[in-house]
């Protein structure tokens, strides 16, 4: 098959999907598709990438950027002929463009909704996503053929929408870091900010938006965590910007307790890590949650995230919100040793339960199934 998948970016600041998807086509490559990733970016666009049956497009964003308009991601899919639509995202007019592709040429039409379909997420700017659904691409939810979702309570979120078309479950996958991975991120981060050096660290590692209740596990570390522990606050500013964040932290006077770091074009900070926070209002599978268990650390995260499992085979917690300040104390009396055995157990079972070609397989069944 010729498969389009289509991302509105694959620019870091964007999180999870702008690595995830990639990674995804990449294993689609791998098993034989012919793949097209389709993006657009801010300025003149790129030059394509070939990687063997991946070739890579990203597209000039014309305005407003914030909608993801592109008139060359329009043109190249009315000049292209593919087997299936794959489009990631909600409420940008990339996904207009694939609507129109899917319906001109008689192609199946899959969406992944990534996230936007939890009631957290629905409700967040409600009226601005009314207005997409009709105005920014009309009748595209309604059109598609089938959805792609990255676990199951992803899919059960769509279908409480009202949804009724065929959905795939294909979770994300996650990789082993190397050695050198490891090492690297270790005297990457420890270089950068020496107060991570010879402590123990809990890690916060997204981007900085309220979804992720940042600010509550700020001011909760405060209150909660022992003085010896140090939390690192990295990822992309969103929201939030890093001064804003460490204005909070002087005012708590818990500058010697918390690190706040742009995360962008480094290292991932997994090797500093003891422990691994997320304590989201929602995630449709939590990227970083799963890379954190394959780097062998340990997490903590919220029951609004698909990983009840973790606390049920007792390789971290996942706990209500409302639970999760006892928890976070708990976790950070458990002795080292225990830490890095829990680790050490999630590790391996992430590593062998969550894989791109897994993720792939599916999915070309998934598309061949629906033309």
């Amino acid at each position: 098959m010729k498969i389009a998948q289509i991302v509105p970016s694959l620019e870091e600041k964007y999180g999870g999907p702008s690595r995830s998807v990639r990674k995804l086509a990449a294993a689609l490559a791998a098993l034989g598709q012919d793949v097209d990733l389709l993006s657009t970016r801010p300025g003149q666009g790129a030059d394509p990438v070939q990687e063997g049956r991946l070739h890579v497009l990203q597209f000039r964003r014309d305005r407003p950027e914030f909608l993801c308009p592109s008139s060359g991601l329009r043109e190249h899919l009315r000049s292209h002929s593919y087997d299936c639509i794959h489009h990631h995202a909600l409420w940008l007019r990339t996904l207009d463009y694939s609507r129109r592709c899917a319906e001109s040429n008689g192609l199946p039409l899959v969406i992944s909704p990534r996230g936007m379909m939890t009631d957290w997420s629905w409700q967040h700017h409600r009226w601005r996503k009314m207005l997409a659904g009709q105005l920014v691409h009309p009748g595209a939810i309604a059109r598609a053929d089938g959805w792609h979702a990255t676990s199951d309570d992803e899919a059960d979120d769509i279908r409480r929408r009202g949804i009724r078309q065929p959905v795939c479950v294909a979770p994300n996958g996650v990789e082993r870091p190397t050695d050198g991975e490891l090492a690297v991120s270790l005297a990457t981060w420890t270089q950068l900010y020496p107060a991570l050096a010879g402590r123990p660290v809990a890690l916060f590692y997204s981007r900085f938006h309220r979804k992720k209740r940042l600010l509550e596990l700020i001011d909760l570390w405060v209150s909660t965590a022992p003085r010896e522990w140090v939390l690192l606050v990295a990822g992309i500013p969103e929201e939030y910007t890093t001064e804003d964040l460490a204005a909070r932290v002087r005012r708590h006077s818990a500058s010697d307790r918390i690190v706040i770091a742009d995360g962008g074009n480094r290292s991932p900070p997994y090797g500093v890590a003891s422990l691994f926070l997320l304590p989201s209002h929602t995630e449709n599978f939590g990227m970083a949650i799963a890379e954190a268990m394959a780097w062998g650390v340990p997490v903590l995260v919220t029951d609004t995230t698909p990983w009840a499992e973790v606390a049920a085979r007792d390789l971290g917690w996942c706990v209500p919100w409302a639970a999760y300040p006892a928890t976070l104390r708990a976790a950070l009396g458990e002795p080292a040793d225990r830490l890095e055995l829990r680790g050490s157990r999630a590790r391996d079972w992430v590593l062998a339960r969550y894989s791109w070609q897994r993720a792939a397989e599916a999915l070309i069944g998934f598309y061949e199934q629906l033309r």
